[in-house]
């Protein structure tokens, strides 16, 4: 199967479906006050970079790359098809992430994701994050696991 990973808009209607499946995973793990999900409009601003992998017309996952004003940039909306699990796009996404973010000239990427997550924080951690405190809006959750990736 061929994937390709582009930077795509958000709002197209698979894309959409993808992030309806991204939002019922979360909800099956965690109460409303722990789920941090940033909506379609939010993904459209500019400074974000969303990223769609497909397979010919499939969405298979996305991942959106949103810059703070602080020359940083935090990751939102990571999510790959339960259909598309085991095919190593998480670590496709994560590449184009870490592309973007060094040709943005950015000091660091952060994320916050749950604590019921085992895979995606193995990633995390495979790509060098370490755990952080609470950044930007954020507060204190024990539902929540902060990260960092320092770039050179």
């Amino acid at each position: 199967m061929t994937v390709t990973i582009a930077l795509e808009p958000p709002r197209q209607p698979e894309v959409l479906r993808l992030l309806k499946l991204s939002d019922a995973y979360a909800a099956s793990l965690y109460p409303a006050e722990s789920n941090h999900m940033v909506d379609v409009s939010s993904l459209e601003e500019p400074g974000v970079s969303f990223f769609v992998a497909r397979s010919s017309a499939a969405v298979l996952g996305c991942c959106a790359l949103v810059k703070a004003d602080d020359g940083t940039a935090e990751i939102k909306r990571m999510f790959v098809d339960e259909a598309a699990r085991g095919l190593k796009l998480g670590r496709r996404l994560m590449d184009a992430i870490v592309k973007r973010s060094r040709e943005l000239g950015l000091s660091a990427i952060r994320l916050e994701t749950g604590i019921r997550q085992p895979e995606a924080i193995g990633l995390y951690r495979a790509y060098g994050f370490t755990e952080i405190g609470p950044f930007g809006n954020y507060r204190p959750d024990p539902l929540s696991i902060f990260m960092e990736k320092k770039l050179s």
